[in-house]
């Protein structure tokens, strides 16, 4: 697209928002620093570098589309080519399964900031800030309970590691002057009725506590819900409802992933509620469909509401912004592009709703005309300013990063067997 086209048709845009009172040149200083947590599983199905094997404990990837990346190396390298088409901020998010542990194999209990200093370099140079997760699945002792585990071998063997993943965080905050966020997801749970739920949910009660007994300034911490496990359809441990109480009276950012409740569920509702109970929110912004499949994120209704209701309860300090998908299906460049692309264009209509005057609608009780500007707003020229952010940080505009993509997988992806 042609450099006038895009100012002009920005110019137009920034005087039609300005007529209901939106400056965009506003909303587009503030979408420039709103990091996003790109997620490293995207790059590899899940896969990591601990044991190389297919994907077990709760979740699935489909797909085998060719290029994935099998090493260290090449994930940088992808997330590298990613990174140089987006326009923005952006941060990198770590399971511990993707450390460097050379020719030794390292157990999950035994794992080390020294696994991770690389990573640390890389970031810096690059100029990302890291985030972390630690990984109960995939794993011989992973089975069906992992922190709620009446065995207490099996429990204490993951609760060593949390505890170290917990440490690993507190030294990538430190380093990069930020505080790592780090996530805490277990997939444990039941393929059939139980009659232990309150027995599970103790002891995994228990053993946070212990976990985050442990006072670490470099990080933070958050726990993340689930609906349902892959073969764990039955109960949920860490259910919605357990890590809200959680949460709540601990003082603990909770995780919202927008796969892990009911298909019907408008998670973006969750928002305003949990603000008031914790003190800020993490967002794994996936696709479900019909079950939490991590489909790429795409710009629609369930997204644009997401990241609305983000602006309308003014938290976007109080929230971190990340992805969570790992669609194996098309080429995963392309994947993270899609999905980052959406959640900018997402934030981006959040910050030009003129939100003043729908409030003073919404006050006087005129609800008619609040749904009518509620309408209008969603024809709204907001990909021509999105164009020209893109165009403003030197990036491919439009469709135009399709092309970057297809050469990238001929040089590339298509050489890796």
């Amino acid at each position: 697209m042609k450099s006038e086209t895009i100012e002009k048709n920005y110019q137009v845009a920034k005087e039609r928002y300005a007529a209901l009172g939106v400056n965009t040149d506003k909303a587009l200083e503030i979408l420039q620093k709103a990091p996003i947590s790109l997620h490293c599983w995207q790059a590899d199905d899940v896969m990591g570098f601990e044991r190389n094997t297919a994907l077990t404990g709760g979740i699935q990837t489909t797909g085998n589309y060719p290029g994935r990346a099998r090493n260290v190396a090449e994930v940088r390298q992808d997330i590298e080519k990613v990174v140089s088409l987006l326009g923005g901020t952006f941060r990198f998010n770590l399971h511990e399964t993707y450390g460097e542990f050379g020719d030794k194999f390292v157990d999950r209990d035994q794992c080390e900031t020294k696994h991770f200093t690389g990573w640390m370099q890389w970031a810096k140079e690059n100029n990302l800030k890291l985030d972390f997760n630690s990984t109960s699945f995939s794993h011989p002792k992973s089975g069906y309970l992992s922190l709620s585990n009446p065995d207490k071998e099996i429990r204490d063997f993951w609760i060593e590691h949390t505890k170290r993943c917990r440490r690993i965080a507190d030294a990538m905050g430190k380093y990069q002057g930020d505080p790592c966020i780090m996530n805490i997801w277990v997939h444990d749970g039941s393929k059939d009725y139980t009659v232990e739920r309150s027995r599970y949910r103790q002891i995994l009660k228990n053993s946070l506590d212990d976990i985050l007994s442990e006072k670490l300034p470099n990080m933070k911490t958050c726990l993340e819900a689930k609906l349902f496990g892959i073969g764990m359809e039955a109960y949920t441990v860490g259910s919605h409802d357990f890590y809200a109480g959680y949460c709540s009276k601990n003082n603990v950012i909770y995780t919202l992933d927008t796969g892990h409740y009911e298909p019907t569920e408008n998670v973006a509702d969750a928002v305003s509620s949990l603000l008031l109970f914790v003190p800020e929110l993490m967002l794994h912004v996936s696709r479900p469909m019909h079950w939490d499949s991590d489909h790429v994120t795409l710009f629609d209704d369930k997204t644009r509401d997401l990241f609305a209701e983000v602006i309308r309860a003014n938290a976007l300090n109080r929230t971190h912004l990340g992805l969570d998908y790992f669609d194996a299906s098309i080429n995963r460049i392309g994947a993270y592009i899609i999905g980052v692309r959406a959640a900018q264009k997402a934030l981006l209509q959040a910050l030009l709703e003129p939100l003043p005057t729908l409030r003073k609608y919404e006050d006087e009780g005129k609800w008619f005309e609040r749904l009518a500007l509620m309408e209008e707003e969603k024809t709204m020229p907001v990909g021509a300013v999105y164009d020209y952010f893109n165009y403003k940080n030197n990036k491919p505009v439009a469709e135009e990063y399709i092309s970057d993509v297809e050469q990238y997988e001929k040089d590339v992806l298509s050489k890796r067997k």
